[in-house]
């Protein structure tokens, strides 16, 4: 009789092990469902995450031409800074107004139309 009731038990133990490892395999194909499931966020988070490492690539190629011109214009523009120092200072070489002499003055003519008449003829 012991042996009836263990065999009940053993059987009953089995058929609730079937049953929650049934549930368990339906709930894990569902998880790792690929429409809704968490395979479908994971295969979205994948895709999002490439698209983000070739936008961060482009940035960072469009960093590196603009810091490669900035320090062109920097150079070029230290140049020039250079220049007008020694154009500057070569101005202080030169006389003051006062010390040549006059300015010479110019004239202008004023623009009639008998001047005109007198050019064309």
């Amino acid at each position: 009789m012991l042996d009836v009731i263990a065999d009940i038990l053993m059987t009953a133990g089995a058929l609730g092990a079937g049953i929650y490892c049934l549930i368990l395999s339906r709930r894990l194909s569902r998880f790792t469902d690929l429409q809704g499931g968490m395979g479908g966020a994971v295969a979205v988070l994948s895709v999002q995450v490439d698209d983000l490492k070739k936008a961060l690539e482009a940035a960072r190629a469009a960093s590196t031409g603009s810091v490669d011109e900035l320090t062109r214009l920097t150079e070029r523009a230290e140049d020039s800074a250079d220049k007008l120092e020694i154009l500057l200072a070569t101005m202080h070489d030169l006389p003051e107004p006062s010390q040549t002499g006059p300015r010479p003055t110019v004239t202008r003519r004023r623009r009639t139309a008998r001047n005109d008449e007198q050019e064309a003829a």
